[in-house]
């Protein structure tokens, strides 16, 4: 996909004002034609003499021509793009729920067991120079697995992941933009390479410090974050002899996302889950880069010209 927006030339764009002056002159042209005609009352005899041609087929050859008239000027401006590249390295930091609410066997065999495989499966998806960071979700966030590209190491701390009290989104966020400033640094960077957060949760905050707040400084540190909220409406679980319904915040977690950059997500089963790590694969895998779009221009305006001539020699052909 393109996102038309610079030229390298944009100077050279004042040609386009040649288009409305050829417009102008070729209405011009039409009246006066027409007022031409009039000066001949026997129509018969001039019907002879100049074969009639098609009103639309000229309106169409001279249409073409302008639109490639056009095209060739925006080439000739050196048009910039925005074309979707493979990143070369990047970090990302899975955040998963451990709250006692992922026990819901809403998705089987629980929503803890189903995100695990999920999230593994995700891991061994993402291209092998990336770091795979692993943060615990729970009243008390910890780095499960500093930024590394073992993968053996991060199925490990996956699996490792076990139910804990509390929910503290916002505790979760600054703990992964930490794990984020854990990332070794590639040959010849000034930097860490760059990360997103991927922050799947079934619960609503109940403890530590504002999600929003975590948001907001993972927007100042240009970190994405992408959501996902896990589970159904209907999930349950039972707790001190107690059943207590485990509804997602799907409204948090799409707060977090559209403010971070990131997208928000849905997901009810393990099914559902598999795609949406996918989806995030796809975007945190690539990265906008700038490219000339000259060629492209050039042969829209060839095309067009082409065409314009089909339609120019149509005129003077005689159809039986």
């Amino acid at each position: 996909m393109w996102d038309w927006f610079d030229f390298s030339d944009p100077q050279r764009l004042w040609v386009l004002l040649l288009i409305p002056l050829l417009i102008a002159g070729y209405i011009f042209a039409l009246k006066r034609r027409n007022k031409v005609g009039v000066r001949f009352t026997n129509t018969t005899i001039l019907g002879r003499v100049v074969p009639k041609q098609s009103q639309w087929r000229r309106h169409l050859a001279v249409a073409l021509s302008l639109l490639s008239l056009g095209a060739l000027s925006i080439a000739w401006a050196r048009p910039q793009g925005i074309e979707m590249v493979p990143r070369e390295r990047a970090t990302v930091v899975l955040v998963i729920d451990t709250s006692q609410s992922m026990a819901a066997t809403d998705v089987k065999p629980n929503r803890l067991d189903a995100a695990k495989a999920s999230a593994i499966t995700f891991v061994n998806s993402l291209p092998a120079q990336y770091n795979v960071a692993v943060v615990s979700l729970s009243g008390n966030p910890a780095v499960r697995l500093p930024p590394t590209v073992d993968r053996t190491a991060a199925r490990g701390a996956i699996n490792s992941l076990k139910l804990a009290d509390s929910t503290a989104v916002g505790e979760s966020i600054y703990t992964a933009l930490e794990a984020l400033q854990m990332a070794p640094k590639g040959a010849g960077d000034q930097g860490p390479a760059p990360g997103a957060i991927v922050l799947l949760s079934d619960g609503q905050n109940t403890a530590g410090r504002s999600p929003v707040q975590a948001g907001q400084a993972a927007k100042q540190a240009k970190v994405p974050i992408y959501t996902i909220a896990y589970g159904t409406d209907n999930g349950y679980v039972d707790l001190d002899g107690q059943r207590q319904r485990v509804p997602p915040d799907r409204q948090l977690l799409q707060e977090l996302a559209e403010m971070t950059g990131g997208q928000d997500f849905s997901a009810e089963n393990a099914a559902q889950l598999d795609r949406v790590y996918t989806n995030i694969r796809s975007e945190v895998g690539q990265v906008p880069t700038k490219k000339e779009t000259t060629a492209l221009w050039a042969g829209y305006g060839l095309a067009f010209a082409v065409v314009a001539a089909l339609a120019a020699v149509s005129l003077g052909a005689r159809w039986p």
